[in-house]
């Protein structure tokens, strides 16, 4: 099991590295700065918008699960994107909402997406 950072640490240094490749990445929802789940909310516009949940595989190492969205662009999609998350959030207030415009389709996650 590798060590992980804070959630909040972890937000703000992926908005870092957003910034620093030009790319619109924001705080949609603040969740608990030390465990808070976190959700990345990806929007690629005509090539989709996706939400993926932080999890950890079987073996204890981070990985990503796609919990909302594809490949479809359009407003559906990302309305869809956005209930998810809003919905999570009445699940669980301490969950942080990470947003993410990329245009270009730089920005990579920073594990695998897994499937269970």
């Amino acid at each position: 099991m590798q060590p992980r950072l804070k959630a909040g640490l972890w937000v703000r240094a992926q908005i870092a590295i957003c910034q620093s490749n030009l790319i619109t990445a924001m705080v949609a929802h603040k969740g608990n700065e030390d465990a808070g789940a976190v959700l990345v909310k990806l929007n690629r516009f005509d090539a989709g918008c996706f939400v993926y949940s932080r999890v950890t595989t079987l073996d204890g190492e981070l990985g990503w699960m796609l919990v909302a969205g594809g490949p479809d662009g359009g407003r559906e999609t990302e309305f869809a994107c956005d209930e998810y998350w809003r919905k999570q959030i009445g699940y669980d207030p301490d969950v942080w909402v990470l947003e993410i415009e990329d245009h270009k389709g730089q920005y990579e996650l920073d594990a695998p997406v897994v499937d269970f």
